[in-house]
C-alpha cells in the first residue's frame, strides 16, 4: 500500500469508484432505512462504501481466528473502530479496510481506496495548518497528526539509510514515538531527511492477535518537505508473528 507521488491520493479519490471505475450497486449489508448512526448514514449515501460494507460482512462468514480469540468480540472491536468515524469517509473506508484484512480478504481495489482517501485527508489538514506542531502519536483508525522525523536508518537501525543498500532495507522513528519498518527500500523514506515535518494516519490496527501483543499497527504518511509518501507497519512483524 503505497504512493509515491503526491498527487496521485488527490486524483485517485476524485476519479476513483470502485474495481472498475464505476459506482457500484451492491451493499450495505444492512437497512438502509433503519440506519440511525453517522456511519451508517454515511455508508448508505456512497455507493463505494456501501459495496465495502457488503465485503466486510462476506468476509466475516468465513473468518475464523488466528489465536483463538472469540470471533464476536473481534467484531464487534472492528465496528466500533468504524462507527467512532462518524461521518469522515477516509476513517470510515480505513477501518473496513482494517476489518477486511482483520477477516482475511481485502481486494487491492479497497486497499488503494482507502490509501486514496486518507493521503486526500493528509493533504488537507496540511494545507489548513501552513505551521503545524508536533501532536501525539495516532491512537483510533483514520486519525491524524504531525510530526517530525527523528531517524532514518536501514530496517535493523544498523546504518544510516541514506547510503546502505537496498537489501538492508529502511526504518524511521519519530518524535511522537511511532515507527516506520520496511523489508525493502522505501522510496519516501529515502528521499526524506531527518528533521522533515510529517503527517501520519493510522490506518491498520490489527485485532486478531495474542494478548497483549500490539505490533503491527500501519501508518499513511506524508513527508510535508518533500512530498513523498509511505504507508508501513510500526514493527518487523505483525503480531503473532516472530
Amino acid at each position: 500500500m503505497r504512493l509515491h507521488i503526491w498527487t496521485t491520493a488527490v486524483f485517485v479519490a476524485a476519479s476513483m469508484a470502485g474495481p472498475s471505475g464505476l459506482a457500484r450497486a451492491d451493499g450495505p449489508s444492512f437497512d438502509c432505512r433503519k440506519a440511525q448512526l453517522p456511519a451508517e448514514k454515511a455508508i448508505c449515501a456512497d455507493p463505494q462504501m456501501s459495496a465495502i460494507d457488503a465485503l466486510v460482512t462476506k468476509a466475516y462468514s468465513g473468518f475464523e481466528p488466528a489465536f483463538g480469540g472469540d470471533k464476536r468480540k473481534i467484531a464487534r472491536g472492528l465496528v466500533a473502530d468504524r462507527n467512532a468515524c462518524r461521518t469522515d469517509a477516509a476513517c470510515i473506508v480505513s477501518a473496513q479496510n482494517n476489518a477486511l484484512q482483520t477477516y482475511g480478504n481485502a481486494p487491492s481495489w479497497v486497499q488503494d481506496y482507502n490509501i486514496a482517501l486518507i493521503g486526500k485527508k493528509a493533504l488537507d489538514l496540511a494545507a489548513k495548518t501552513p505551521q503545524p506542531t508536533d501532536q501525539p502519536l495516532p491512537a483510533s483508525i483514520g486519525k491524524c497528526g504531525f510530526t517530525h522525523i527523528k531517524a532514518l536508518t536501514t530496517r535493523l537501525g544498523d546504518d544510516p539509510l541514506e547510503a546502505a543498500p537496498p537489501e538492508a532495507g529502511s526504518a524511521a522513528s519519530f518524535a511522537n514515538g511511532g515507527t516506520a519498518v520496511s523489508y525493502d527500500r522505501e522510496p519516501g523514506l529515502a528521499s526524506s531527511k531527518v528533521g522533515d515535518p510529517v503527517v501520519m494516519c493510522l490506518i491498520v490496527i490489527p485485532r486478531d492477535c495474542p494478548k497483549d501483543d500490539v505490533r503491527g499497527k500501519v501508518y499513511y504518511a506524508v513527508d510535508l518537505a518533500n512530498k513523498g509518501t509511505w504507508a508501513l507497519p510500526d514493527s518487523q512483524h505483525l503480531c503473532g508473528g516472530a
